[in-house]
């Protein structure tokens, strides 16, 4: 991110890849885990700022942590993560995101690289084809509005019901595909009229559709409980609840505003609006932003139907046939009420995740049962033409992040300053000298999608897990993305 002549707060190593700014009387501690070369990244923005503010929020338990991804956002880092008290606490729209539930998940086939590549041009035509990108995007699929409130409430399951999608995919979706506890009647009109004809949509920004090779396992025991191999061809798809879900965060954002003044409350940064569990404001907040959670859970339910129908056109073969079995779908821009150990007893609490991925250790109820004795997927995209990791969480990790891990590799330009240093040039030809076939609607999100617009996703990964909150599975690189 660009320098904005803001002075970080002072930071302490702990060891190789943990840190902290202190707390004082004003706020808790901040626990940032990276290595040397990120936390200078986070220096050069308003990361450890937003961080300390954050901090001082009411009923913080612990520390504000920060994952290696972290950067700037609107208030509230991103890769930030705050637990607060269930019983007193408070919830902050600012500390969960935009895009609720934006997430990852992961399509296994039983191809290999070598019966790829002689289809990866049509392959990636018809992806593009189906998957509708962009800014904008929408679908015709015949939903109504009594659909959007059943998929507001029920999430994955109702869609799978009327055919999109395998019966056991629910079982490797986070929540099981469904928040309970969403009232769709929280939704703003706005919001639904964004939100009906987008189902089925990547959108934009940094969100993709990518093809990839298994180019390494990294642990065997935990690939072999994955069902990933060496050279196994795998499908990534990264997006989230669309216009619905970024609307939801914009009406409460107002909402949560009048909130402060009516409370006479004073905020850290203004952008950090929250209200305390229990009241109208919240309970409001959140059953809307659980209906977004499930629309996002839906949304790329109905892009992994339209990508196994277009390896079934391009292949001739069904899905099920091509073994095209969903390994996991993870959430992060969310808040949930967990469980965790503090000060040596159990506690609920509210853990917000912006930018975060959950990654419970082994076993967690939360955990599907196939996976319950190896700890949870947890799966790292990486930047556009570079690798992109799967993960599982440790037990470390519930002591040390509230079960939590990074989400991606995590800008260190802003958009902008991307366009303005990146030549598209540089990125299409990059990508060509790797033979990646690249799929995009507007030629300008190239530069500010760039690898050199992120962090290193191998450095990234390489801090989660020197910091023990994740083991790493396997490294995957593209052979093909598709971007709005």
């Amino acid at each position: 991110m660009e320098n904005n002549n803001v002075k970080p707060p002072e930071v302490e190593k702990i060891d190789e890849f943990t840190w902290q700014i202190k707390g004082d009387e004003n706020s808790k501690p901040v626990k940032i885990f990276a290595s040397e070369e990120i936390i200078g990244y986070m220096k050069r923005d308003r990361t450890l700022m937003q961080a300390k503010n954050a901090a001082s929020m009411p009923s913080l338990v612990n520390s504000m942590l920060v994952m290696p991804d972290g950067h700037e956002g609107y208030g509230f880092p991103v890769g930030g993560v705050a637990a607060f008290d269930a019983d007193n606490g408070i919830i902050s729209p600012g500390a969960i995101g935009f895009d609720i539930n934006c997430g990852v998940r992961l399509i296994k086939t039983d191809l290999t690289e070598e019966d790829i590549k002689p289809k990866i041009k049509p392959l990636m035509d018809t992806l593009f084809k189906n998957v509708p990108s962009g800014v904008g995007s929408v679908i015709r699929l015949g939903f109504t509005p009594q659909d959007l409130e059943k998929v507001a409430v029920e999430g994955a399951r109702y869609i799978i019901d009327k055919g999109y999608g395998f019966k056991d995919d629910v079982d490797r979706i986070e929540e099981n595909g469904s928040m309970e506890g969403a009232d769709p009647d929280k939704v703003s009109a706005l919001a639904k009229k964004r939100g009906l004809h987008e189902l089925g949509t990547l959108g934009a920004g940094n969100h993709f559709l990518e093809v990839q090779k298994v180019e390494k396992v990294l642990d065997q025991r935990l690939a072999d409980a994955f069902g990933i191999k060496e050279g196994q061809v795998v499908v990534m798809v990264h997006s989230g609840s669309r216009g619905y879900g970024h609307q939801v965060c914009s009406d409460y954002l107002r909402v949560l505003s009048d909130y402060q003044k009516s409370h006479n409350i004073t905020l850290a940064d203004p952008e950090l609006s929250y209200a305390y569990i229990g009241s109208k404001e919240a309970n409001d907040y959140l059953a809307a932003m659980k209906s977004a959670v499930n629309f996002a859970f839906v949304n790329r339910q109905i892009m992994t139907n339209s990508i196994r129908k277009s390896f079934e056109e391009v292949f001739g073969k069904s899905a099920d046939a091509l073994g095209m079995d969903l390994v996991y779908d993870v959430a992060h821009n969310i808040a949930k009420e967990e469980e965790h150990i503090v000060d040596g007893k159990r506690k609920k609490v509210y853990v917000h995740r912006k930018g975060a991925t959950r990654a419970f250790g082994p076993g967690r109820i939360e955990i599907p049962k196939i996976y319950r004795d190896y700890g949870q997927p947890v799966i790292i995209p990486g930047s556009m033409g570079t690798a992109s990791y799967i993960l599982a969480g440790r037990e470390e990790a519930m002591l040390e992040s509230f079960g939590s891990s990074c989400h991606g590799s995590g800008r260190k330009m802003s958009r902008h300053e991307a366009i303005r240093e990146i030549p598209e040039s540089k990125t299409f030809n990059t990508m060509k000298d790797k033979h990646i076939e690249i799929r995009v609607r507007n030629r300008k999100l190239v530069s500010e999608e760039s690898e050199w617009a992120y962090k290193d996703v191998d450095e990234v990964v390489k801090s989660i897990a020197g910091a023990k909150i994740s083991n790493i599975v396997a490294r995957m690189t593209p052979l093909g993305v598709a971007k709005g």
